[in-house]
């Protein structure tokens, strides 16, 4: 159901953004590795930012997975309710035919 409110009520893929972070992490670590073996200290330290940046969204999204469902339900938690102040704007009435 759209309520109109979706922003303010949207949901994240937890599980999803964990195993993209997983991805990412892998190929930082590998290529800071690969260039720093290849002499490229430039290109090992950018790889090595990324590394961090990862591993701390990593923290972030491992932190709000075990805050529970409120921040990752599962199947089992209902979504949203609407507002209670109705849709944003009149419906258009129904016709009926004969």
């Amino acid at each position: 159901m759209r309520t109109g409110s979706e922003p303010a009520t949207a949901r994240s893929a937890l599980r999803a953004r964990f195993w993209l972070c997983v991805w990412g992490l892998v190929w930082a670590v590998f290529g800071t590795a690969a260039f720093a073996l290849a002499g490229r200290p430039g290109w090992a330290a950018a790889c090595g930012a990324l590394w961090l940046v990862a591993t701390v969204d990593m923290t972030l999204i491992l932190r709000h997975i075990r805050q529970g469902p409120h921040y990752q339900p599962g199947r089992a938690v209902p979504p949203y309710r609407p507002p209670e102040s109705g849709p944003p704007f009149p419906r258009p009435p129904r016709h009926r035919h004969p």
